[in-house]
Formats: structure tokens, sequence, C-alpha cells
């Protein structure tokens, strides 16, 4: 009796391993199915499809070392295949930003030559805006401070030379990239003030307008050629931001209260600039400044001879300062009698 309750019990232990077993199994091939239906699935983002499936092999009969396993492999390609898409969503990027502008129109800009053949190089200006400056203007012409606002003005351009001095010294490159980024101020925001006034008054400007951005436009290709010359260090550019600042918003000011103050002050300044770059001049000659060859900005923007040198450069620049110097004074004078810019054609000259 005691036999045959005990072969009984055997039996159903038996019966329940078997069970056990044959349960954990189905659970197992269920579990590894569904992770290689997923890991497939995550093979194919992307539209990139892997022929070949890794088999899973896990030894040991805990699901959750063999889940684990499974989702960090079907994560590793995951991770493989967003890297390979972003190397190639930047590899075309590059692709991109090398290929060049496209027209807007749709039709390729026309090519441009110099007289004799060559591909012109410049976009900032055309050859038919080039120009040969007239050396033989007199540098030495003055207008003496008679009324008021001429002293004023006369003497505002005398306290702003002495900070100047002091800051730069001999340093004449970089005292010519602190003057020209000053010097192209007035003639933009001349030219401004005139153009709003013309169309709101519905009136010609007399050639103003024109001449006045043609000033300041001449000044900033100055800029643009002593940028060759002098490399400006990060506490002058820090100056000149500070320095331009300040000018535009207090000449803008001038301008609006007395066009005749603002136009003969900047008279004055002109003058000052015509002593600069005598003094540059002599600095040249006397061998303290190495006369280099001219940026071939300056060579093509002038007109100068293929072997021009720095001298040559100060020379031209030199005289559309006295050029600036005259249609400023010229203007003062206008508004001093009482006319209008308007009345009296512009000088409109070289440049």
């Amino acid at each position: 009796m005691m036999m045959a309750s005990r072969g009984e019990g055997v039996k159903l232990a038996s019966s329940m391993m078997l069970f056990s077993r044959s349960f954990s199994t189905a659970i197992s091939r269920g579990i590894i199915a569904k992770e290689a239906v997923t890991a497939k699935a995550v093979e194919c983002h992307g539209d990139v499809v892997r022929k070949n499936i890794g088999e899973f092999w896990v030894r040991g009969s805990v699901f959750g070392v063999r889940h684990g396993s499974t989702m960090s492999f079907g994560e590793k390609d995951q991770q493989k295949v967003e890297m390979k898409q972003t190397q190639s969503v930047a590899e075309g990027g590059d692709k991109e930003e090398k290929k060049e502008i496209a027209s807007y129109w749709g039709v390729p800009p026309s090519r441009v030559t110099k007289e004799d053949g060559a591909e012109w190089k410049w976009n900032c200006f055309r050859p038919w805006e080039t120009y040969s400056a007239d050396l033989s203007i007199d540098l030495k012409k003055h207008h003496v401070p008679a009324t008021f606002l001429d002293k004023m003005a006369y003497w505002m351009v005398k306290a702003l030379r002495f900070p100047t001095d002091l800051f730069f010294q001999r340093r004449y490159g970089c005292r010519a990239m602190m003057l020209e980024t000053v010097a192209a101020v007035p003639g933009m925001v001349g030219g401004m003030l005139l153009h709003c006034k013309s169309l709101r008054r519905f009136e010609h400007s007399g050639g103003w307008i024109k001449t006045l951005l043609d000033e300041a436009e001449n000044e900033r290709m100055h800029l643009m050629t002593f940028m060759e010359v002098a490399k400006p260090r990060w506490y002058e550019r820090a100056l000149v931001i500070t320095v331009q600042g300040v000018f535009l918003n207090a000449y803008f000011l001038g301008y609006i209260i007395s066009p005749k103050f603002a136009h003969r002050m900047v008279g004055y300044l002109e003058e000052e600039a015509i002593h600069s770059y005598t003094e540059f001049l002599k600095e040249l000659d006397k061998g303290n400044i190495e006369n280099v060859p001219a940026p071939a900005i300056a060579v093509d923007y002038w007109r100068l001879p293929p072997d021009a040198t720095l001298r040559d450069v100060v020379l031209v620049v030199r005289a559309d300062e006295a050029h600036h110097r005259d249609v400023n004074h010229f203007a003062s004078d206008i508004h001093y009698q009482g006319r209008e810019l308007k009345e009296a054609p512009a000088p409109i000259g070289y440049h």
C-alpha cells in the first residue's frame, strides 16, 4: 500500500515536471520568435534590409537574461543604422554646400572681363566703376573758419585728432583704417537723408544723392584697400565699432539739425585726412614703412600699373580725400547762402 502510493507520487511529480518543461519551452520559443521579429523590424529601419538575421543563443533558463541580451543586440543594430543615416545626411550636406548658387532668373551670370580679356575677379565693383584719380588737385586748399558754426566744426575735428595721434602714433596703416571707417559714414547718412527728402517732397535732388553715396562707397573702398596692408588687432576692431557707432548717431542728429555744420565738419575732417596721408608718404620715403606692392584690389580700382606700390596707393587716396574736401565745403557754402542743394548741380567728379 505504501509502495503503491509512493509510485503514484513519483508519477505525479514526473508529470508535473514534464508539463512545466513543455510550458517553459513553449514560452521560450514564443519569446524567441517575438524577439526575432523585433530584431528584423529594427534591421529594416530606413529601408536597409539585411538578409542574415543573427541567431539568438542564450544559455540558462532565466527569461530575463535572454530578453536583455536580445534587446541589447537590437539596440546596437539600430544605432548602427542611425549612424549610417547621419553620415549620409552630413555627406549630402557637404556636397550641397560645395554646389554653386543658382541664378534666381535661371540664367548664368555674364562673364565680366578686363580690357585685356582677363577675367574680372571683383564682385564689389565693376570695370566701368573704376577710374584714375586726379593727382593734380590742390592739396593745400583750406577753408578759413569765419562763422561760429565753422569754428565749432573746425575745433571739434582738431579735438578728435588728439586722441587719434595718441593712440596710433606712427602706425599710419592702422590710422588710415580707423580714419576710413569714420569718413565713410557722412556720405551715407547725407545721401540717405536727401533720398528720403526727395521721396517725401516729390522732388529731384540735383544729383547730390548720387554724389554723397559715391563718396561713401569711395571711402569704403579705401578701407578695403588698407585692410590688405594693415591687419587690425582685436582692440582696434573694438575701437572701430565704438567710434563708428557714436559718430554715426551724432552725425545723423547733426545733419538733421544743421546740414551746413555737418558738411563743414566733413570738409575739415578731409583736410585732416590729407595731412595724415602726407605724413604717411613721408614715412614711406624715409624707409620707416616698407613700400610693399599695391594690393590687387587697388590696382584694379584706381587703374594703377601692375608694378604699383603702396606709395602709389597713398597718392591716389589722398587725391580722393581732397576731392571730398571740396565737395563738402561747397555743399556747406550752398546752405550758408540760404539755398538748398538741389538748386546747385552736384559736382559729380571722377568717382
